[in-house]
């Protein structure tokens, strides 16, 4: 069977960077005091529940020999003391840690996003949504409970070991010997399964990563998948790549079950080493009773948090490859910043000029060479040409959301001065262009505030004026709610057409110096598509504006159509001087009128 980009697994790091572990130790420092605090509560109840097996000895040597009922009443009584403060403490330590918890997915999920606002779309382009949202979701909430629970467990059943060894060393020295003399032989098992364990996790993650993203698309696109009738083949590769998982899933938990089981066979063999080695020195009169149960009580108390520490670890070790993904997300370098000393772009004039631009969205592949262009304040361009010539590229560059490989693109302010757009801030760049691209994304919520996305403080009346001069006001109106209808996620309620309207009414909305038009009128019809025409001429007039359009018919009135192809400008002109020329531009003219009709 044929592999897509979903079977193709992400490169797994070995050795682990122990840095990650820095790093996300750092997330717990606003909250020591609170950690701190509830290491001590566990201590206490640690402390106070090891005195119970030295209440059973002293039960069973000294009371019930004795027939002494005070003294099996005040050890009743302390027993009941242990247990309501072992249970008063236990719980207030889950609180305090449940809060911490919770602290740390927020800050790790907030530190994320904040990162992901700023990655470039080179970032986006090369990797599929769902395997972002994973490492946001998923593996957030696992590695947020063992940075919390996890390292107060591990603190607390480490001390619990040696509070253990003490008290079994006070009761009976030779027979707390034979119990720690186990010790050794589990951690020899644990170093020989580490790095198994590491890997199976490692691949698990990948796995997971895989089957979340393909899910993820496949419900978006699931519209599409039913008009080509791809259901059974998507179920195929859904099926294929569950299986992987379960797969993945099943070896990473053999390995780890296999801690734990060794734990459990140590545990039974010292338990009746422990036991015959009592009776035998029982027999000579050298060990009570009291002494043989108490110690069984401390043997099981032994392994409990030995067998923690390895559950820990599993689970530490499971969330060790999410853990990297989460930092290997957040180490992702942002190319397109401000750079250092970059100032705050002042109003601009809308004057552009590109000088020897240069670019390639890989290496060895170049989109613009050389290119060269100079556009005046309120003069209105067409970009042309043909598919992957360019044209959007011109416009995404203005916007540096990419940086270039060489020259440099000048923006005049209204100081007089020109500002090269890589030594500005992102911010007061993007701020004073309007961009609407071919993609209208409608967010989830009201189709006000969709308008008033990049302009929150815009008043209603400005955001209805918007819309009736992009000519969106009328079917608004007629919509159940208005303004205030909630058009749901990527506006699935509303028509492409419609979806667009909104788009633009929100870029002219931010009354931007520069406007930009990336085939913003493609999926609008003819009829609405003139009246638009109608109202953006009072938008584009005195502003500076990019607009790239495939019906070649709505750019006729431009002051200037440049043909882009072959890495820069091959013609340029007004329509009709192009038209003269009968060159690109009007090979590409003819032949879209010929196609709607408009010549024979």
């Amino acid at each position: 069977m044929a592999r897509n980009k979903f079977d193709v697994d992400e490169a797994l790091e070995s050795p682990f960077d122990a840095g990650h572990l820095m790093r996300a130790l750092g997330y717990l420092k606003r909250h020591r005091f609170v950690m701190v605090l509830a290491l001590c509560l566990s201590a206490m109840a640690a402390i106070a529940n090891l005195f119970v097996p030295k209440i059973t000895e002293w039960v069973l040597d000294i009371a019930v020999p004795n027939r002494d009922t005070r003294l099996l009443g005040q050890l009743a009584a302390l027993f009941v003391v242990i247990l309501t403060a072992s249970i008063v403490f236990t719980v207030i330590r889950s609180r305090m840690m449940a809060h911490v918890s919770q602290e740390i997915i927020y800050d790790i999920r907030k530190d994320l996003f904040a990162h992901l606002q700023r990655l470039p779309f080179s970032y986006y382009d090369s990797r599929p949504a769902g395997k972002i949202l994973v490492r946001v979701i998923n593996y957030v909430n696992s590695v947020s409970d063992i940075l919390s629970n996890g390292i107060i467990n591990s603190v607390m059943d480490i001390l619990n070991v040696l509070f253990i060894i003490v008290f079994m060393y006070l009761t009976e020295p030779t027979l707390a010997t034979i119990v720690v003399a186990g010790l050794p032989v589990f951690i020899a098992i644990i170093l020989i399964l580490k790095p198994r364990q590491r890997r199976a996790w490692q691949n698990q993650s990948n796995k997971n990563s895989n089957y979340n993203a393909y899910l993820a698309e496949s419900i978006d696109g699931v519209r599409v998948s039913q008009l080509f009738a791809r259901q059974e083949v998507n179920c195929s590769i859904l099926q294929r790549l569950a299986e992987a998982c379960r797969a993945a899933w099943m070896r990473a938990v053999y390995i780890s079950n296999s801690v734990w089981l060794s734990s459990e066979l140590i545990t039974q063999i010292v338990f009746t080493v422990m036991y015959f080695a009592g009776v035998y020195w029982l027999g000579g009169s050298i060990v009570s009773y009291g002494v043989i149960l108490a110690m069984g009580q401390y043997v099981s108390r032994f392994w409990q948090p030995i067998t923690n520490l390895a559950n820990i670890y599993n689970s530490f070790v499971n969330n060790l490859a999410y853990l990297e993904r989460i930092f290997e997300t957040m180490d992702q370098p942002v190319v397109v910043d401000d750079l250092p000393g970059a100032e705050a772009l002042p109003a601009i004039s809308g004057e552009v000029t590109y000088e020897g631009v240069t670019f390639g969205y890989e290496e060895g592949q170049t989109v613009l060479r050389d290119f060269d262009l100079h556009v005046r304040a309120g003069e209105n361009i067409a970009l042309v040409g043909p598919t992957g010539a360019g044209k959007s590229t011109v416009v995404n560059l203005l916007c540096r959301f990419y940086n270039l490989n060489g020259g440099r693109i000048l923006l005049a302010g209204e100081d007089g001065r020109e500002y090269d757009i890589s030594r500005v801030t992102l911010h007061s760049l993007r701020s004073q262009l309007g961009i609407m691209l071919q993609d209208s994304f409608i967010f989830s919520g009201t189709i006000l505030d969709n308008i008033r996305y990049g302009r929150l403080d815009a008043t209603e009346d400005e955001v209805r004026e918007a819309a009736r001069v992009v000519r969106a006001d009328e079917f608004i109106r007629e919509l159940p709610y208005g303004y205030q209808t909630s058009v749901g996620e990527r506006g699935g309620r509303l028509s492409q057409g419609q979806r667009q309207l909104i788009s633009f009414a929100r870029t002219l909305l931010s009354d931007p110096r520069v406007l930009i038009l990336d085939e913003a009128t493609s999926s609008i019809d003819t009829k609405t598509e003139r009246l638009l025409q109608e109202g953006l001429q009072a938008m584009l007039k005195n502003r500076t504006s990019f607009i790239i359009a495939h019906r070649l018919s709505t750019i006729k009135n431009c002051d200037r159509i440049l043909y882009i192809s072959d890495h820069g400008i091959l013609e340029q002109g007004s329509h009709d001087e192009l038209m003269a020329k009968h060159g690109a531009y009007w090979a590409l003219y003819t032949a879209q009128a010929r196609e709607q009709g408009l010549i024979a």
